[in-house]
């Protein structure tokens, strides 16, 4: 990945927060492996995506944390933000699922596109473990740096005084809760929306409004989880 995309990220108040992982050997080994991939495939996000839910989610603002796993790895689907995808492309079944539950829970009908950039500009992080991936080939960026990197924004996000929400959804996402403080912050798990699972305890479960409840309880003004029809960007 090229020196851009530091320099990026010092546009952030995430950069000192998160600055000593950029000299660490694993980083400089993440950055050629992503470059090199992206010399000989197609990689999802596109480059200027890969850090977008920091950009659009300030470590100063984050409220809640919704973990995914992979970006989306078909063509115009990951924007850097987990589960979302640009207006005009068609959400995938978790999306679709994680809108049903959202209408079960607080009577928000599915909006007309899946872009989630509304959440992550009220202080839901976004984030997935690994943040780049290989068009069509699930995984295939696992456990080549970016998990050691992730850790460390749940890590620093676990380290803020005030009341954050996890919520963990599937079995990667649940193992991440070893690094939360439930002494102080609250977690919301419950299997993953994917339609192999979705039925087995992620529909039912209220995320949205624990989530709001919690917030809440530790006043902290709730999220509006409602999606805008008509958003651009």
């Amino acid at each position: 990945m090229r020196a851009g995309t530091i320099v990026a990220m010092t546009t952030t108040d995430w950069n000192p927060v998160l600055r000593g992982e950029f000299a660490k050997a694993y980083w400089a080994e993440l950055q050629h492996f992503v470059l090199a991939e992206r010399q000989r495939a197609t990689v999802y996000p596109p480059h200027d995506e890969v850090f977008a839910a920091l950009h659009l989610t300030p470590f100063s603002e984050v409220k809640a944390v919704i973990l995914g796993q992979d970006p989306y790895h078909g063509p115009n689907q990951a924007h850097g933000l987990c589960f979302s995808v640009r207006p005009g492309i068609s959400p995938p079944p978790s999306l679709q699922n994680i809108f049903k539950e959202l209408e079960a829970d607080l009577g928000y009908p599915p909006p007309s596109h899946g872009c989630l950039d509304s959440w992550a500009q009220q202080g839901v992080l976004l984030l997935n473990s690994s943040l780049t991936v290989r068009q069509g080939r699930a995984a295939s960026h696992q456990g080549k740096g970016w998990e050691t990197f992730t850790d460390e924004v749940l890590r620093a996000v676990n380290g803020k005084p005030e009341r954050v929400v996890f919520i963990l959804w599937g079995a990667s996402a649940r193992k991440k809760k070893a690094l939360i403080d439930t002494a102080r912050h609250a977690v919301i798990e419950s299997p993953h929306p994917s339609p192999l699972s979705a039925s087995s305890g992620f529909f039912g479960s209220r995320p949205f409004s624990r989530a709001n409840a919690a917030l809440v309880e530790a006043g902290r003004e709730p999220i509006d989880w409602r999606i805008p029809d008509g958003r651009s960007s």
